[in-house]
């Protein structure tokens, strides 16, 4: 198993001990941090804020982008063309999900779909975060009203056929009639909360596929699910099953800016999680 350089894992297992519970987080309630804080159950669904001092921040902050890095390069992810800032903005949410308690803190499997790239490329990424290692990279659809190589247009609403951004969680499968197909639950507000309504699920189609861009000039569309390539799709879907993390990424000038970002609470989810992870055997 991969961890982080033993004087990085020491000194996150160091400052973390000070912190609240495994299982618990901290929340503010309208006034300053040091006036009143509260502590709730992780996954209460209440605003999570993390409350970190600027030199605990800026110590997590280091190991963090050392972990960043690290599992960038030990994955390969620059041949595979994911651009490092959008594995870590990924990361960011993958983290906040796990201290907000919608996916458990073992969580080790990450799927980005870079939706600011052309769909004539292989834009998804399947990635084992503590391994630092590449599961699955290919093609993968957006809707056909976000765009036509290229998406540009994205939406929320049920029946706009355009794609969604943002951070889901992974659901159970079922046979549709794509074949095996998994539903996913959109947790980023104002991006994707209406997928389950929608039906937008990960499925394979013939028309994701490298002859159908030699064909017409681009991949085919969707109506708002990421559709995968039909013989991959399969396995791809067995691996991500079940609470992991999918993160649609957007072009720039969509201004996309979610909560599930927050820094801070990514942060103490980290170290809580290297933590974990110094402390088994072996």
């Amino acid at each position: 198993m991969t961890k982080l350089p033993t004087l990085t894992a020491g000194f996150i297992l160091t400052l973390f001990s000070s912190f609240t519970p495994a299982g618990r987080v901290l929340i503010g309630l309208g006034v300053a941090p040091a006036e009143v804080v509260a502590t709730v159950p992780a996954g209460s669904g209440l605003p999570v804020l993390a409350l970190l001092t600027p030199a605990e921040r800026t110590s997590y902050l280091a190991a963090f982008e050392q972990y960043v890095a690290h599992t960038y390069v030990r994955a390969g992810l620059t041949g595979a063309a994911l651009p490092l800032p959008v594995y870590r903005q990924a990361l960011l949410g993958f983290y906040n999900l796990q201290q907000q308690g919608h996916v458990e803190a073992g969580t080790r499997t990450l799927t980005i779909a870079d939706f600011s790239q052309s769909s004539n490329r292989e834009r998804l990424w399947v990635v084992d975060v503590t391994e630092g290692r590449l599961l699955h990279h290919t093609l993968v659809a957006h809707g056909k009203n976000t765009g036509e190589e290229f998406a540009r247009n994205f939406s929320n609403v049920e029946g706009s056929e355009k794609s969604s951004l943002g951070f889901y969680v992974t659901g159970p499968t079922y046979q549709g009639k794509h074949g095996l197909s998994l539903r996913l639950r959109g947790v980023d507000a104002g991006y994707n909360t209406n997928a389950r309504t929608r039906a937008i699920v990960v499925h394979g189609a013939d028309y994701v596929s490298k002859a159908f861009v030699s064909r017409h000039g681009r991949l085919g569309r969707s109506q708002g699910c990421p559709a995968l390539p039909a013989p991959e799709s399969a396995a791809i879907i067995r691996t991500i099953k079940n609470g992991t993390v999918l993160y649609i990424h957007g072009p720039a000038q969509v201004g996309y800016r979610s909560a599930l970002l927050e820094l801070d609470a990514a942060l103490m989810a980290f170290a809580r999680g290297q933590q974990r992870l110094t402390s088994q055997p072996g």
